[in-house]
This record gives structure tokens, sequence and C-alpha cells, in this order.
């Protein structure tokens, strides 16, 4: 399996010795792992493991309770999300989380809610309208009568209308159909190859590791395994707990 070149190390962010959960219930326990600028990571486990728990300490959606978050090298430990946002991080939801009763358009707009540059906002509009041309042609659609490809896309390019340096998409191909997960990969790899770091979860191990530089595997709240995609992708251990193969 081919994988692209890793970009040179430099953390965008650097998440270490994060622990988190929900209540008196702890979810992550010394979650260790970095983003380098321009980099593919994809945080791979199965259902209930602690993937999206850690995107939304990583996104100030839920309070780290120790440990240290930090962006470009500054600490958000106990960031507010808007900050986050702010500070270039864009979290695109598991389940998509799109506004089903406002439009397509309005959707996309929602994700510049704190961009005052109305001219490069409409000409970023118009840009996720080229990568996703069925966006363009249902902008006026409510964003709930969408596909639910369609809706993926929808979230990914109001993701994207923040301007972040780092993309957190979490479950790319829930419910999704083989050949629309292999379109979507195809635009977050030109988006990446244009600079942007993107931070996947998935469970599915065979996709996140043929889109990733590196993957780090976590199970019941903890980092087990971390490599390059190549690497693990060959793991007989990951080969046979989470792809299925021999």
């Amino acid at each position: 399996m081919s994988t692209p070149s890793v970009p040179t190390p430099g953390p965008k962010l650097a998440a270490k010795g994060i622990t988190a959960g929900y209540g008196d219930v702890q979810v992550l326990w010394d979650i260790t792992l970095d983003i380098a600028p321009g980099e593919i990571v994809a945080i791979v486990g199965s259902n209930g493991a602690g993937k999206s728990t850690f995107m939304r300490a990583a996104s100030g959606l839920i309070p780290i309770r120790s440990g240290s978050l930090t962006i470009d090298g500054l600490d958000m430990s106990r960031a507010a999300p808007a900050d986050l946002v702010r500070a270039g991080i864009a979290h695109v939801p598991e389940g998509r989380r799109l506004f089903s009763a406002m439009s397509v358009r309005d959707n996309l707009l929602m994700g510049a809610y704190l961009r005052d540059d109305k001219a490069e906002v409409a000409a970023d509009l118009e840009r996720m309208f080229a990568m996703f041309p069925i966006l363009k042609e249902r902008q006026s659609q409510d964003a709930g009568t969408l596909s639910g490809g369609e809706q993926q896309m929808c979230a990914i390019g109001r993701g994207l209308m923040a301007r972040p340096g780092l993309l957190m998409i979490d479950e790319l191909s829930l419910g999704l159909a083989p050949r629309i997960v292999e379109e979507l990969s195809d635009r977050l790899r030109e988006i990446n190859r244009a600079g942007l770091a993107i931070l996947l979860v998935e469970q599915d191990v065979i996709a996140a590791l043929e889109l990733a530089h590196r993957a780090f595997v976590v199970d019941r709240g903890r980092v087990t395994l971390s490599g390059t995609a190549a690497a693990l992708s060959s793991n007989p251990a990951v080969r046979e707990a989470y792809m299925g193969l021999a």
C-alpha cells in the first residue's frame, strides 16, 4: 500500500497525558499524541475506545481533567471552544450535526461565524462550491434533505469555512457508501496537499491507514500503538484485531 510522504515534524497540536470523561466516568487515560503542520494523523480503534471523547476534549466541548493540550506551542488546555476555533481548530463531529432546517449555504456560512472578512468569506464559499459542486446545486435546500454523503461534504465544507490550520473529522466514513468515502478522501488529500493538517477519527482502519501519514491506536481510553500508517497496516496485531486480516 502506498502512503504519502511524512511532512517535516513540528507540532501543530500536541496532547500530553490527557485524561477526560463524563461525570464520574473517566474515558481517557494519559493520552499523548501529536500532529505536525501539513500532516494527516488517524486515531483508530474499536467503537467505545475513546476516540470521539478525545476529539471533544481537544475542541473544548468537554473539560480536560489533567494533562496539557497545546496548539502551535500555546497552552490551550482550558480554552473555550470559540477560542480553539480562533486558534485554528475546526471540528467536524460524528454524525455531521448540521442545522437541518437551515439551507446548505447558511450551514456553510455558520463555519465562518467568527470571521469578519466578508469578501474573503464569500470567496471561500465559492471555493467550497467548487470543491463540492453538488452543494452549489443544492445550496438553497434545507441541509436535512441531503443524502448522508452530501451532508458529510457540507459538514467538511462548514469546517473549512473557518480557515483552520487543523481540521478534525470524527468518523468520516460512518454510514457512507465506499464510493462516497473514496471521493471524500480524495478531497481531503487535495486540501492536505495545500497545507492543512487533518486529524481523523475512524473505525474503518483500512480506509484510515490508506489516508494517513501516521496513526495512533486507542484501546479502552489509552494509546496502545503508534507509528507510520505503513508500519501499522503491516502490524500483525493491528491486521488481526482491526482489519480482519491474517
